[in-house]
């Protein structure tokens, strides 16, 4: 029975700059999230904008898992 063909193994930073967009849309998403309710006009996230980051975030997940699994 032939064997699958090994995978080279990663080094631990292969894959760091999905990481850090991972890292970046889920700060922005935090803060859009955070500032939905704040009472500061000019702070206030829409929930238009809180789906937005949101879909970013996945996104950017999703890029990372297809690149790893």
């Amino acid at each position: 029975m032939p064997t699958p063909p090994e995978r080279p193994p990663l080094s631990p930073c292969a894959h760091q700059d999905l990481i850090d967009n991972v890292v970046a849309r889920f700060a922005v998403y935090a803060r859009t999230r955070s500032a939905r309710g704040s009472i500061l006009g000019g702070t206030m996230a829409t929930p238009r904008q809180e789906q937005q980051a949101f879909d970013d975030l996945q996104d950017a997940v999703a890029r990372l898992r297809a690149c790893t699994g």
